[in-house]
């Protein structure tokens, strides 16, 4: 092992490119597209060294048009699981073992092939598997996942650091193993960044992984495992597969060796992954490590004294970029009457200027949900809100899945604080507008705070800094990343750690050293230079 105090290249966060006319990246990035459009690609599960074809496949399909099959994915059995699991038990101790600036150089490594000879490829993978636009590929898919592997390896070192005191008679030291068995990461369709980020944290600080990303990424999932692959993160520390949800969680629940789950998804779906932990809890070795950021209904509030232009563009961004298909995307919003009129006007006319079609075209700021049950479902809110006397849909609700499962932009205006859509995660291109007396202020917190089971984000817009102190006190539990005067999206790795509470997870802060401590297992060593040779103490003393 290497002798020395070593210091890691300082994080920073990576710039975002503008993608403007004539520039390199969008050239590139184009080129990228069109060549990962015109050509279909095979996708096997990766187990240890082995790259495992089962002939059992499915189609992968832009959702911008469906009908276009950019390449298959291979389904495993429930034998797969289990050999996965083999596999990554097999590399535990070595890996385990690794001084740990190797195993910071393999992610800074990865930081840097994404940065540059990967960056077109893995934007225009996530262009066409996600149907994001170019600004929001590259805010993901590139600047998100460049700085979770550049901070998470500062992270890492900083946690190492944190050592125990000593003194001249006692040497105390903190060892931060990594944890007893595998983990377990279940990633989301809609970010490319955190797809990669939930089995790479935890293979960061020593653990070995089983990672089943999304039916709707494998697509972009592809060009994170060539990184991982480039950047040398050794065979069966990472291992890939993909099929049946509940057939690969239950296998990987019933080892005796599993240590913890890493997720990112559903409430729903989290909530019985726990359940399931809790009943074989009897079956494990250690107590597993739960980690899991789930869903949202996050919301702005405008306060009277609010910029008009402010509030609507906060709206607008927060509630449609990328569809809002976001756990983090508002999705409801409470408007004073005062400030409403002006409100309403400036978002029919920054809705009605949007375009909408494939994500290819640079002028798009809007392109297609995810699939078709998620249209189907969108669909179905937004037909019960042209028929409910308590909903107005004042721009928006038009629909089209003939190509692609493209849903305009829409705005509901309810009169009920309570109405279906205030209340219920959607997931998509749907916001929801409660307008309030002005002298309502104070109640409209309390509604802003007890209307949803989640917790994730919320808004504050206002001029005022007393009503600013207040919104922020009263809602304290209400969000677990606040925002005063801008939208309640994008946070940055690094300035915003990322989590809520309630329904909406664990709130262990992705993007911070505190998400990492979660894949560790401290143990404590205390070395006595002077050894006692005789039981007696003072006290027993005549």
């Amino acid at each position: 092992m290497l002798k020395g105090f070593f210091h890691v290249p300082k994080a920073v966060n990576e710039p975002v490119k503008s993608y403007a006319p004539n520039s390199p990246e969008k050239a590139a990035v184009l080129a990228a597209y069109k060549q990962m459009w015109n050509s279909k690609i095979d996708v096997p599960l990766f187990i240890g060294s082995e790259e495992i074809r089962t002939g059992n496949t499915r189609n992968m399909s832009a959702p911008h048009d469906h009908k276009h099959i950019v390449g298959t994915y291979h389904l495993a059995e429930k034998s797969h699981i289990e050999k996965a699991i083999a596999n990554a038990l097999e590399s535990k101790n070595a890996w385990a073992n690794m001084a740990w600036e190797q195993r910071a150089a393999i992610f800074l490594k990865a930081a840097e092939l994404i940065a540059g000879p990967y960056r077109a490829r893995i934007n225009a993978a996530t262009m066409i598997a996600q149907s994001k636009n170019i600004f929001q590929a590259e805010i993901d898919a590139s600047c998100e996942l460049i700085d979770f592997l550049r901070y998470n390896v500062e992270f890492m070192t900083q946690i190492y650091n944190d050592q125990p005191k000593s003194d001249s008679t006692v040497w105390n030291r903190l060892e931060y193993r990594p944890l007893e068995g595998f983990v377990y990461a279940i990633t989301p369709f809609n970010f490319t960044a955190i797809a990669a980020n939930l089995p790479a944290s935890a293979a960061m600080m020593g653990n070995v992984v089983i990672w089943k990303p999304s039916d709707s990424q494998v697509f972009s999932a592809k060009i994170i495992i060539d990184v991982f692959k480039e950047a040398g993160v050794p065979d069966g520390v990472i291992n890939v597969v993909f099929g049946d949800a509940e057939m690969i969680t239950n296998t990987v629940l019933a080892s005796r060796d599993f240590a913890g789950v890493h997720f990112t998804g559903s409430t729903h779906v989290f909530k019985d992954i726990w359940a399931k932990i809790g009943t074989n809890i009897h079956h494990y070795k250690t107590y597993p490590r739960i980690v899991g950021e789930t869903g949202g209904k996050d919301f702005v509030v405008a306060h009277p004294s609010a910029n008009v232009k402010q509030v609507a563009t906060g709206i607008v961004r927060g509630a449609f970029e990328f569809q809002g298909q976001k756990c983090s995307a508002a999705s409801r919003a409470y408007v004073p009457h005062s400030l409403w009129p002006a409100v309403k006007q400036q978002l029919i006319t920054d809705v009605k200027s949007m375009k909408m079609g494939s994500p290819e075209d640079f002028g798009n700021f809007i392109t297609a949900v995810i699939h078709e049950g998620s249209f189907d479902k969108l669909v179905g809110f937004i037909e019960q809100a042209k028929k409910d006397t308590d909903a107005e849909i004042i721009v928006g609700g038009k629909y089209d899945k003939s190509v692609g499962y493209f849903i305009e932009p829409t705005i509901i205006v309810t009169t009920n604080p309570k109405y279906a859509t205030m209340e219920t995660e959607l997931f998509g291109p749907v916001m929801t507008i409660y307008v309030y007396e002005d002298a309502a202020w104070e109640t409209t917190l309390q509604l802003v705070d007890q209307t949803s089971e989640y917790a994730l984000t919320g808004a504050i817009f206002s001029q005022d800094r007393y009503a600013i102190e207040q919104a922020t006190i009263a809602l304290q539990n209400a969000a677990g990343n606040f925002y005063v005067n801008d939208k309640p999206t994008g946070a940055v790795v690094g300035m915003q750690p990322f989590g809520g509470a309630r329904a909406s997870g664990t709130n262990d802060k992705a993007g911070s050293a505190l998400n990492l401590l979660r894949w560790t297992s401290p143990r404590t060593i205390k070395e006595t230079f002077i050894t006692p040779e005789d039981y007696r103490y003072p006290f027993l003393g005549e």
